[in-house]
């Protein structure tokens, strides 16, 4: 029960107070491994030596906030305790920043301001938005809010019920890592690779269940099936069932050929249905949220059947 009421009093924060503008501790820790990577990774056309460094990056920003978070767990009385924990999730979690960008993107598209939605979306994707158009814009907006829903929630939410503070902490670090480092490119194809492979471990679970609860909440028929026949063809183990489940829920088409940096990328169509559009980005913002709530009502509704059965027993 003291769980469920820390993931309602942090998803409550983050209501109503979003990201911190300034001082967010993400930020200071991706500063670190900025640093860490630049004093590690000298020479990285060293394949063995590269992913050893790599190994060594991870456990040096890693290792020293678990053991602080585990000490804490032993050091603070138990409301204490509690509000800290709520904190930290607090601070893992992204859903109002991930609802503030999604919206950026959906109010320009509505408004018919194709520079302002592509200036918007640019900020949350790597896509060379300038080249996109409206059903494009919208596409990787949907792709972004449904895929950072599994990343920035309930994964969050996942990993703190499994291991507390550490847990969540954890998981956090290996996404931000994985971010940074988990590039295919020179420089990072080896350094990066215990990053990327530790981020598709924490995540292989927490992509499932939200997959789950996108089918949930729409079309579960279609859902289920674009997960089974389109998300092995993903480039991502974990953004694939993810995505696919939410375009199938959704009743749209997402993936499919987008322009980068280095070109157009040929990727899977995801989904079934019409092209996406400016309802589709508030659609994938609506399954992040109701994904929230029913997670919460499910987890009060275990733990009081946990609380009966003792009482009965």
């Amino acid at each position: 029960m003291f769980s469920v009421i820390v993931c309602l009093v942090a998803v409550l924060l983050d209501r109503w107070l979003g990201e911190t503008r300034r001082w967010h501790p993400l930020v200071g820790f991706g500063r670190l491994a900025a640093l860490v990577e630049r004093r590690l990774n000298r020479s990285p056309e060293h394949t063995g030596r590269s992913k050893f460094l790599g190994l060594l990056g991870v456990l040096i920003v890693v290792l020293p906030a678990l053991v602080v978070a585990e000490s804490l767990r032993w050091t603070l009385d138990g409301w204490t305790y509690l509000l800290l924990q709520a904190v930290v999730l607090y601070f893992a979690l992204s859903i109002r920043g991930l609802t503030e960008h999604g919206r950026a993107v959906s109010d320009a598209l509505h408004s018919g301001d194709l520079e302002q939605a592509r200036e918007q979306v640019g900020r949350i994707v790597s896509r060379k938005a300038s080249e996109l158009d409206e059903q494009g814009v919208a596409a990787a907006a949907s792709e972004s809010m449904l895929e950072n829903g599994a990343d920035a929630v309930f994964a969050s939410l996942f990993w703190f019920l499994v291991a507390g503070i550490p847990g969540v902490l954890l998981h956090r670090m290996v996404n931000t890592l994985d971010a940074m480092w988990g590039y295919r490119n020179e420089r990072y194809l080896y350094f990066g690779r215990v990053a990327a492979r530790l981020d598709d471990v924490m995540n292989w679970i927490p992509a499932r269940l939200t997959a789950v609860t996108y089918a949930l909440l729409g079309n579960t028929r279609l859902a289920w099936r674009c997960w089974r026949t389109q998300a092995s063809a993903w480039d991502s183990p974990n953004a694939g069932p993810v995505m696919a489940a939410g375009a199938g829920a959704l009743e749209v088409s997402l993936g499919g050929p987008s322009p980068y940096a280095s070109g157009i990328k040929q990727r899977p169509v995801l989904g079934h249905g019409p092209a996406a559009s400016a309802d589709t980005v508030d659609g994938a913002l609506r399954l992040v949220w109701k994904g929230v709530w029913l997670w919460l009502v499910l987890l009060a509704l275990f733990a009081v059947a946990g609380l009966l059965l003792r009482v009965g027993t």
